[in-house]
């Protein structure tokens, strides 16, 4: 903003989107009446590759948790996005330039208590399809099934998140979004039925049990736990998957040789693979006769066995990629980089709850599933461990936290890209670090510089603006980096990390398998952190402004340098940042002091006092440039010669301050905190 920051604009009451409630507190915990539907699935589906064609049926159990009865249900078809005519096409008609028949929907019926069929008419209308129930659904435990029978056609590479792809050696399949999908009730809006665009997604927990049928020969990975390994897989492969389960580093279950003798002798026949998640949102999974696999153990606690056998699942870490993929510095590093990314952001953060983690090297959809992601096989060196880690951070926001990423991204991308910063500087000693790509401070690598970019342009959207109506300009500067740099910043330049870790933590543990709010996470940060942080909420998310700090000039007590200094600061931006001012003396000695943001509640003008023994030669703020002070050209004042003590005016205060001192490396030295300040 171009006008002179008004302290009480920036520090005024906020008023959150989202009222304190019976099922939201004022603690952004969960509230005392908080409830949340479920969605259990049985799903049967098989892949034609000479049609390309996935034909499907399933089982939905639907359990109705509110206070509401319900008349209807919503079930989301995403593959419609894809027909001619939808409204993602007019959307995003630089995406989607061609078209498939969208789904095709063969029957639909509830299921009674005997299992019979009562045959439903459904009402579809672009990605959704309401289901009109005989009667109504009793609130607070009511359930009810329903039987869909449905088939499309697999789009080629063009339909991005799921789709097929072809290398030498076979067709590949990346089957996502493949099933009809119960859209989510909630206490925000009753059922959210916002059509698919392309974005994200917003959906309901519950256990997931999916077959597939593919042609023999084929190799089928997907979320959680596969049930038949003895129907399907070799007893070498069977015996590799068991080594794999005691290594710390990859082991082969399916290699080149066996791939290529597969091309050239194609078995007979089908197999159909059977898979069990638990407690999860969504599965997907990939299918195809052209992949290697290789997997290695997670060092996590054990699950809990699986019924009805009782045996304990192992926990693997996996990658399935096609020979042009394999390399030293290839795919041939993705496991490692997989098994890094579960076992740290499950030490820091929270303990990754599936059997697996899958990373496929396909045609670069560059999209996250719950315990599976789907990247690209051309990948390599940094890029790939970057997009490994990010896809896998996902596995804890949106599918462990499952925020609306259909609506608010930067809880999704935002979030996920800031803990990958911390997991590029944990990885081999900093290989990696720091992380510098698309998604975070891509040009220089400092995303205090990098970020001004958008918080200088008048038409950036702030991060509060819903995901589908960002530009795809600004998606990766706004949503992924600023989201991310936020957090960045809150952690550590505003309450700590100690403060602030403990906090996110207490925020992800609340929140597992539930659907915050903004709101929520606003308020658990407070609460947790003990700050009110409403101006920095008002600053970075609900507008775009930026901090802008100058030193206006430098003056001694009495005109003598060993009686003090007065060093008068101005604060220019409208996100007034907690700001480090170094000042250097004539013989080399330097010292810090933190200026809080409560220097700005009622003034823009400050003169800081400064004592010593003799004259200054430079003061300079920010000189870590470690927040995005938005004028870099007046946070320094260089002193030529003591200068006469001036009369201040009133609008100035004079604060005595107890500079810290520090080393002759500045950017070594530590930032003591300052009394009242963040």
């Amino acid at each position: 903003m171009a006008a002179q920051p008004d302290p009480h604009v920036i520090f005024a009451p906020l008023t959150l989107p989202q009222p304190v409630n019976l099922y939201h507190s004022g603690s952004g915990a969960p509230g005392p009446a908080a409830w949340q539907n479920r969605a259990d699935y049985a799903i049967n589906v098989g892949i034609d590759p000479v049609t390309h064609t996935l034909s499907g049926s399933e089982v939905l159990t639907y359990t109705n948790n509110s206070p509401d009865e319900l008349f209807v249900l919503w079930v989301q078809l995403d593959q419609n996005m894809y027909a001619l005519g939808s409204r993602g096409a007019f959307a995003n008609p630089n995406w989607l330039k061609h078209h498939t028949g969208g789904v095709m929907i063969d029957s639909v019926s509830l299921l009674s208590n005997t299992d019979q069929e009562i045959a439903v008419k459904p009402f579809i209308s672009d990605t959704r399809m309401q289901v009109p129930l005989e009667a109504p659904l009793s609130s607070k435990g009511g359930k009810t099934r329903l039987k869909i029978s449905w088939h499309y056609t697999i789009p080629p590479e063009w339909g991005g998140r799921t789709a097929y792809s072809h290398v030498p050696e076979g067709e590949v399949y990346e089957i996502a979004q493949f099933y009809p999908r119960m859209a989510v009730y909630d206490d925000m809006r009753g059922w959210d039925t916002a059509p698919y665009l392309g974005q994200e997604f917003y959906l309901d927990y519950g256990d997931i049990e999916y077959s597939v049928t593919v042609p023999s020969g084929f190799l089928v990975v997907g979320s959680g736990s596969l049930t038949n390994p003895q129907e399907v897989l070799t007893q070498q492969e069977q015996a590799r998957l068991a080594q794999a389960a005691q290594s710390e580093t990859r082991v082969l279950i399916r290699n080149a040789d066996e791939v290529k003798a597969l091309a050239a002798h194609p078995a007979l026949g089908t197999q159909t693979w059977r898979f069990r998640m638990h407690n999860t949102r969504d599965v997907a999974f990939v299918a195809s006769p052209a992949l290697m696999w290789d997997a290695a153990k997670l060092d996590l606690p054990p699950l809990a066995p699986e019924a009805p056998t009782g045996k304990t699942v192992p926990r693997l870490a996996m990658s399935v990629y096609p020979l042009e993929a394999a390399g030293a510095q290839k795919w041939d590093r993705s496991t490692e980089y997989a098994k890094h990314a579960i076992e740290y952001f499950s030490q820091q953060w929270f303990a990754y709850p599936w059997p697996n983690a899958i990373n496929v090297g396909g045609h670069g959809a560059a999209m996250e599933y719950p315990g599976i992601v789907f990247d690209g096989k051309d990948d390599a060196g940094a890029e790939l461990f970057w997009v490994t880690t990010h896809e896998l951070g996902h596995s804890w926001f949106p599918m462990i936290v499952g925020s609306n990423e259909r609506r608010n991204a930067f809880m999704d991308e935002g979030f996920n890209t800031f803990i990958d910063v911390y997991a590029s500087a944990h990885f081999n000693h900093g290989e990696y670090a720091p992380k510098q790509d698309v998604e975070y401070a891509p040009k220089t690598g400092n995303p205090a510089e990098d970020s001004l970019e958008v918080l200088k342009d008048p038409a950036a959207p702030p991060l509060m603006t819903p995901a589908d109506l960002v530009p795809e300009k600004y998606r990766h500067g706004v949503t992924y980096f600023k989201g991310a740099y936020g957090l960045t910043l809150l952690r550590e330049q505003i309450v700590g990390p100690e403060r602030f870790d403990r906090a996110f933590k207490r925020y992800i543990a609340l929140w597992a398998y539930k659907h915050p709010t903004p709101s929520d996470f606003f308020r658990l940060m407070e609460s947790e952190s003990g700050e009110d942080l409403s101006w920095f909420w008002r600053g970075w998310y609900f507008n775009n402004w930026g901090p802008d700090y100058a030193v206006d000039g430098v003056s001694y007590i009495n005109a003598n340098p060993t009686q003090g200094a007065l060093v008068h600061v101005v604060n220019k931006g409208w996100l007034p940042l907690p700001v480090v001012l170094s000042v250097t003396w004539v013989d080399g000695s330097s010292a810090r002091v933190r200026i809080p943001t409560e220097t700005w509640y009622q003034k823009n003008e400050v003169n800081l006092q400064i004592p010593g023994q003799q004259a200054i030669r430079s003061v300079v703020l920010d000189p870590d440039h470690v927040i995005p002070d938005l004028n870099r050209a007046d946070n320094s004042f260089d002193v030529k010669a003591p200068q006469p003590a001036q009369v201040q005016p009133d609008s100035r205060s004079t604060q005595a301050v107890a500079p810290a001192p520090v080393e002759s490396t500045p950017q070594k030295a530590p930032v003591l905190q300052g009394p009242a300040g963040h």
